[in-house]
């Protein structure tokens, strides 16, 4: 029992199934087409490529639970528009045998799903559309044939929702360790500025582009993170626009027009700008790497509040001091939201 424990443990640990989730999600695929094939072999169904197909359209090109689910009751819904439609142009074609008809109703059909396809629910009336030409063909299918694919499709819907609970890769994993890798980018530029390290341009532009990356990908996470973890998509954006500001921040006073001397040789100033001192950039960096270890850890404890800098820190008078009291600000709005939430996200 021990030992089975503990070999379940590095399966079980969100951070080490982030780090391997391509590989968890190619093994997922994989193993849902052993299973597609499988069932359809020994239920001997025909048309039973549809299955397989299905589920790596719902499942293929996404890894995170929730996704899965939303795009399984999307492909769901579409397959039951499409289908429905697809087997009344059937019929009508076997009884009334009027290829005219049936080419205008599947013309008009297709129209009408490209018209909602163009955005909220596209997904749906696209869906709609493929499985209406799957189902019904050009009018030429048997009844049973286009029922047959219908069923096939589901099949494949059902297998990708199943496995999706399989050790589930969610979303909120992947916006938990992003943003603990930003706090943890930010923490480091800032600790930079204030111990005047010297640092060339163009490895400072590769540095704020690494954190720019990182805020375009956790900006694509924020639907999926809310539909997961039930938080308002309205606390998930204010985080996000705290830590773009932070960013901002730090570009600032990384910059040398900000009352800081032009070093030509090192490309970009050592001295930290005025109104800034390293007491008050210490408090800021903790602060920071204490929300990345909390983030990763799962534990609110490292969210407690931190002592703030005050007017000596951060000179009103000067630029710098400015924007570091305005990063300060942004900081500890980033820790009380993570800290107020920490029930929902620390799963």
């Amino acid at each position: 029992m021990r030992f089975a424990r503990r070999l379940s443990r590095p399966l079980m640990d969100p951070h080490r199934r982030y780090q391997n989730a391509k590989f968890i999600h190619a093994t997922r695929v994989a193993l849902g087409i052993l299973i597609t094939i499988a069932f359809s072999s020994i239920a001997q169904l025909p048309h039973a490529e549809w299955s397989t197909i299905s589920l790596i359209i719902v499942i293929g090109g996404l890894q995170h639970h929730g996704n899965i689910r939303k795009r399984a009751a999307e492909r769901a819904l579409g397959t039951i528009i499409g289908a429905i439609y697809g087997l009344l142009i059937i019929l009508q074609q076997s009884y009334f045998g009027l290829f005219a008809l049936t080419y205008l109703l599947m013309a008009v059909g297709c129209g009408v799903c490209a018209y909602h396809a163009i955005g909220k629910g596209g997904y749906v009336a696209l869906l709609s559309a493929v499985t209406l030409v799957i189902v019904a063909g050009h009018g030429d299918n048997q009844f049973d044939e286009g029922l047959w694919r219908a069923i096939n499709v589901f099949i494949g819907i059902v297998v990708a929702l199943l496995l999706s609970f399989a050790l589930p890769l969610y979303a909120t994993y992947s916006w938990r360790f992003k943003l603990a890798d930003a706090l943890r980018g930010c923490a480091r530029v800032y600790e930079r500025i204030t111990l005047q390290e010297a640092i060339s341009n163009e490895d400072h532009l590769k540095e704020m582009a690494r954190l720019g990356s990182d805020l375009v990908q956790l900006r694509s996470l924020i639907p999926s993170v809310s539909k997961e973890v039930h938080m308002p998509v309205a606390k998930l954006e204010s985080v996000q626009r705290s830590l773009r500001i932070v960013i901002s921040c730090l570009e600032i006073l990384s910059t040398p027009t900000v009352d800081r001397p032009v070093d030509t040789s090192a490309g970009i100033a050592a001295a930290p700008p005025a109104g800034l001192r390293p007491a008050s950039g210490g408090r800021i960096s903790d602060a920071l790497y204490g929300m990345a270890r909390a983030l990763k850890s799962g534990s609110a404890r490292r969210l407690a509040p931190y002592a703030r800098g005050g007017p000596q820190d951060y000179a009103g008078l000067s630029a710098g001091g400015t924007v570091a009291n305005m990063l300060a600000s942004e900081v500890e709005q980033i820790r009380a939201t993570l800290a107020g939430s920490a029930s929902r996200w620390a799963v």
